[in-house]
């Protein structure tokens, strides 16, 4: 019996993440695993999730699925409650494990960038990528964390539910390199867009006045992970690495989680040749 696997969301036509399970599946020998792409939405993941034969194992989750999982999942892991966010689901003897990947994304492609050791840091944005991304850097041993979104009340409102051993300020994303010390490290969750635009502005000084134009210095000694990965550069990117930052693309998280669902789906160790293989398999982005 062919075991199937799937990502799900709505928009998913973009994802990567078929390319990436399928280059694991044919590194691991595992040639009896497919692995599909569903256009799913919040309404659709219950009656989907319930279609579901015994062929299936697991399910990888995009947006907005993240938090409409908890409504399916018979069993959720510590770390998938502590970010409120599932972005994966496996079959198991009761039903259904929500789990969460998108952390250890997170934490490897940082220390791939070389941020292990850093002390402050800022997060853009207040979805549930963000919630992982404070999650992932409190592993990091990151001791200040400043989250800086469009609004405000929001990422106040996420900071509120979480329970973290960090110390965190809120800001507004048009002031997220001032009235702060520099950060050695910045996750931005923000999609690509205006409010890539905006982050990008407020440090090339575009539109601010004179005294404010030039913070590019202030993450020039830092890494900065985008975690888009579609249409990059972003203009955010472009910005930190003229300034000198070390950039990663949103494609190393990606990676990174994937590898973890891969484990979590089929009981297989990931080793380094795997990861290079699930690497070779991702487009080539243009330099930033």
């Amino acid at each position: 019996m062919t075991r199937r696997a799937a990502v799900l969301g709505s928009p998913v036509s973009h994802s990567l993440s078929p390319a990436l399970h399928h280059a694991a599946y044919a590194a691991l020998g595992l040639d009896d695993w497919a692995y599909e792409r569903h256009e799913v939405d919040e309404g659709g993941l219950a009656p989907f999730v319930a279609s579901l034969d015994p062929s299936w194992a697991g399910l990888s989750l995009t947006m907005p699925l993240k938090v409409a999982a908890f409504d399916v999942a018979t069993e959720v892991s510590p770390l998938a409650r502590a970010t409120g966010a599932i972005n994966t689901l496996v079959r198991d003897d009761t039903g259904w494990s929500g789990d969460n990947t998108d952390v250890h994304g997170v934490v490897a492609a940082l220390r791939e960038g070389g941020a292990a050791g850093a002390r402050r840091a800022r997060v853009l944005g207040a979805g549930a990528t963000a919630r992982s991304a404070l999650v992932a850097l409190q592993e990091l041993g990151v001791h200040e964390v400043m989250v800086a979104a469009r609004d405000e009340l929001k990422a106040a409102r996420l900071v509120r539910s979480m329970d973290l051993d960090v110390l965190v300020e809120v800001r507004v994303l048009d002031t997220w390199v001032y009235d702060w010390p520099p950060a050695d490290v910045v996750v931005s969750t923000l999609p690509g867009g205006p409010a890539n635009e905006a982050a990008a502005s407020v440090v090339t000084g575009a539109g601010a006045d004179h005294e404010r134009r030039g913070r590019v210095s202030e993450i020039a000694d830092g890494v900065l992970l985008d975690v888009v990965y579609a249409d990059w550069p972003t203009p955010l990117a472009r910005a930190a690495a003229r300034g000198g930052a070390v950039v990663v693309p949103g494609t190393r998280m990606l990676l990174h989680q994937a590898a973890r669902q891969v484990e979590l789906m089929t009981g297989r160790s990931v080793d380094d040749d795997v990861l290079a293989a699930m690497a070779a398999a991702l487009p080539p982005l243009p330099p930033t």
